[in-house]
């Protein structure tokens, strides 16, 4: 058995073997990771908003995970991939400040932009776009392009929740569960514990 261990040692630790591994490696961290925020998260949302048996519930939580898990871990080799092809193809045998866009782009398509795309993956693209806009506009301020609009931001942001029909769906139901189901009661139960 030390054998065998110490053979997979010098094969990981070997750096002929690096990057497939790393690519390896970033498949492994997107399933771990995409389980990681997602399967609390689909835990918590399936059991306080969704109907169905316990059963049910259990499984909506697990193929949630499993999605999030599988689609992140296919990014990761998608995006490890093409930079190791973009270094090698590159003259100078290193990354160029434009491989990891490039590598973005065609994962991100590959991934989250083709076809019928379910809330799992609308729920990572707004996420996703969310860090993306406010790192876009912290730079913009660093640099000087523009002026802090913070203050405009978060003024103008909530005006939106208005429109209820552009809003995702994950969303909308919290809006409504905030606004306007606590305008509806019948009972001291459903006022207090349960709503309508």
């Amino acid at each position: 058995m030390d054998a065998i261990q110490r053979k997979l040692t010098a094969f990981i630790l070997d750096p002929v073997n690096h990057d497939l591994l790393a690519i390896l490696k970033g498949t492994r961290n997107g399933l771990v990771y995409g389980t990681k925020v997602r399967f609390p998260h689909a835990l918590v949302m399936t059991f306080l908003f969704r109907s169905g048996t316990f059963r049910e519930k259990l499984s909506q939580t697990f193929l949630a995970t499993k999605t999030h898990a599988k689609n992140l871990a296919t990014f990761v080799t998608i995006y490890k991939t093409v930079m190791l092809l973009l270094r090698r193809l590159s003259s100078a045998g290193k990354e160029r400040s434009s491989d990891s866009f490039f590598a973005g782009l065609l994962g991100g398509y590959l991934v989250f932009g083709r076809g019928d795309q379910g809330t799992v993956n609308q729920q990572i693209v707004i996420y996703v776009f969310a860090r993306v806009a406010l790192a876009l506009a912290k730079l913009s301020v660093e640099k000087g392009v523009i002026k802090d609009p913070q203050g405009k931001v978060r003024g103008n942001s909530w005006g939106v929740f208005a429109a209820e029909g552009s809003l995702q769906g994950s969303l909308r139901s919290s809006m409504e569960y905030l606004y306007i189901d606590s305008g509806r009661w019948d009972s001291l139960r459903n006022f207090l514990i349960h709503n309508t």
